[in-house]
């Protein structure tokens, strides 16, 4: 997918500046709004704008951005605050009520997972389970994991849903959905399981190779061609991730070369790790030749996932890595650290128990929010459950069972960095919104070419924050304390947080989908295909027997 070919792109920066020139000078009536936003600093990262403005807003969209006063039904000072796109998640895991309440202290308007998603022919369910009862706007993808597993270990469809409610089923099945290597019979299966999720709307195809070892490098390349039948990207978590700085960067090596020789979109998961260098420049480089590439960062030296993955073994973890498990691997809940005796255990009895793994030096965290083109994603993990499980909506923030500060305070982390370091905040704005909204859009997804970006006929999805005070208080001893200093957050133009309260009961998300197809567009590999499309065909010996004609 070439970012230059796409011309909404270039109507939606030439309406953008219509619409400031026109907003900026047009008078507005207090009847036309239904909420206005008075005396913020507005920040547009698609267009550079960065002014003191109001915003008026009608029927979810933005209506006006002027210097002129302006008020409506509702109103928000936001004098002394920065008025910006609503963040956008694209790897929260989280995907359940009290998971986006937390997201949305963060600033997240929209959270989605494209690193696990849901098992294809389930995404259709997943977007009904979330219909007229979601907070956030919300989206997913197809998952390989989810698909292999299906065919590894039948294990029923009722029991595979997204990561929430399907890892400790998955994971917990045995170790064939990560080390079998499939043969041709099983992966046409896997790979028609993932274009069902893509015929169904999901947004992208989400990887987790790392965690896959028996993955081999054609079915890695068939699985991104999958997506490429749809012009959608594929999501991963690298193969060798987290490795070394070689292998960090051959694992991403891998993705963008398929992506390009397939002309696909691709989205490197959670680059953080030893070799973020080079795979930063890799990704740069791609996108000045017109490939729609990119990179997500979460701002912490440490990671969570559950014990059984395959880079978590000893004879990777520590003999090839070198790491100890009493220093890096450790238990959110006790907040204990392992031992190897206490890893064989506890891989024996409970299998997708979560730890934290501590992979990285803390000094380079400011230099990744400093990364010009990448997003920032969460990766927020969950609590195994269905929609309706607890911990429910009300439970205190102190009181929901510990995990990885990066669900609540990835944002925040990231803002005050900023302020810190003095790191431009249209940076961090752009990283949190505009960027993902931007690659995401020009593989043609409507939803998000209409949001990231505040302008005139943009969806009002809007994230107001204190630039002096705001950041994150969650830690690996709390991972649920809320970010502070995001008091108003709006959703498709409706107030969720107010006063830094999420407010309950109000739930003007919307889907983040594809239209639903009539039918898939994979077809079945086979050896007689393959060698059609990559040997030449027979004609005879050197066309001797041509020869004999001239005779």
């Amino acid at each position: 997918m070439k970012l230059g070919t796409n011309s909404w792109k270039t109507r939606s920066f030439a309406a953008a500046l219509a619409g400031f020139v026109v907003g900026i000078g047009t008078p507005a009536l207090a009847a036309d709004y239904d909420l206005v936003i008075n005396g913020g600093r507005v920040m547009d990262p698609e267009t550079m704008f960065d002014d003191v403005a109001n915003i008026g807003v009608k029927d979810g969209r933005i209506a006006v951005i002027t210097k002129n006063a302006i008020s409506g039904k509702e109103q928000i000072d936001a004098r002394g605050l920065v008025v910006a796109p609503g963040f956008i998640d694209t790897h929260l895991h989280w995907t359940r009520p009290i998971g986006y309440k937390l997201a949305l202290r963060d600033g997240v308007t929209t959270a989605m997972d494209v690193e696990a998603g849901v098992y294809g022919p389930r995404v259709d369910d997943w977007y009904k389970m979330h219909a007229g009862r979601s907070q956030v706007n919300y989206g997913t993808a197809s998952g390989h994991e989810f698909a292999r597993t299906k065919v590894a270990a039948n294990i029923a469809d009722s029991d595979l849903l997204d990561a929430p409610f399907s890892v400790v089923k998955g994971r917990g099945s045995g170790t064939a959905w990560s080390d079998e290597v499939m043969n041709l019979e099983q992966g046409n299966r896997m790979l028609s399981l993932i274009d069902e999720g893509l015929r169904q709307g999901a947004i992208a195809v989400a990887s987790t190779v790392g965690y896959m070892p028996g993955a081999t490098a054609r079915e890695m390349f068939e699985v991104q061609r999958v997506g490429a039948n749809y012009g959608r990207p594929t999501s991963v978590h690298l193969r060798y991730t987290p490795g070394t700085v070689t292998t960090e960067a051959n694992g991403a090596q891998e993705i963008l070369a398929n992506a390009a020789a397939l002309g696909a979109p691709a989205l490197i998961n959670h680059f953080n790790n030893p070799g973020w260098e080079l795979v930063q420049e890799l990704l740069a480089r791609m996108r000045t030749r017109g490939h729609n590439v990119w990179g997500e960062i979460y701002p912490y030296a440490a990671g969570q996932t559950t014990i059984n993955a395959s880079f978590a073994r000893p004879e990777n973890w520590v003999d090839k890595l070198g790491n100890k498990y009493e220093e890096t691997m450790q238990d959110p809940v006790t907040q204990e650290f392992y031992t190897l005796e206490k890893y064989k255990k506890v891989l024996a009895e409970a299998p997708t128990t979560q730890i934290v793994l501590y992979k990285m030096p803390p000094d380079s965290i400011a230099d990744w929010c400093r990364l010009p083109g990448v997003t920032y994603a969460s990766d927020g993990m969950f609590v195994p459950g269905g929609w309706d499980d607890p911990p429910g909506w009300d439970t205190p923030y102190d009181k929901v069972p510990n995990t990885h500060p990066r669900l609540t305070g990835t944002h925040g982390t990231c803002l005050r960095i900023a302020r810190d370091k003095g790191i431009p905040l249209m940076q961090i704005i752009a990283a949190s919104s505009y960027n993902a909204a931007k690659y995401l859009g020009a593989t043609g997804l409507k939803a998000m070419q209409e949001r990231g970006r505040l302008q005139q006929g943009m969806v009002a999805d809007i994230t107001i924050l204190d630039p002096k005070t705001v950041r994150d208080n969650s830690t690996y001893a709390q991972g649920t304390l809320p970010t502070t200093g995001i008091p108003y957050v709006l959703v498709n133009g409706t107030i969720v947080v107010k006063d830094s309260v999420v407010l309950k009961d109000v739930n003007p998300g919307q889907p983040i989908r594809f239209p639903v197809e009539a039918k898939g567009r994979f077809e079945p590999l086979s050896r007689e295909g393959w060698a059609n499309r990559n040997l030449v065909a027979p004609t005879g010996f050197f066309g001797l027997e041509r020869d004999a004609h001239i005779h």
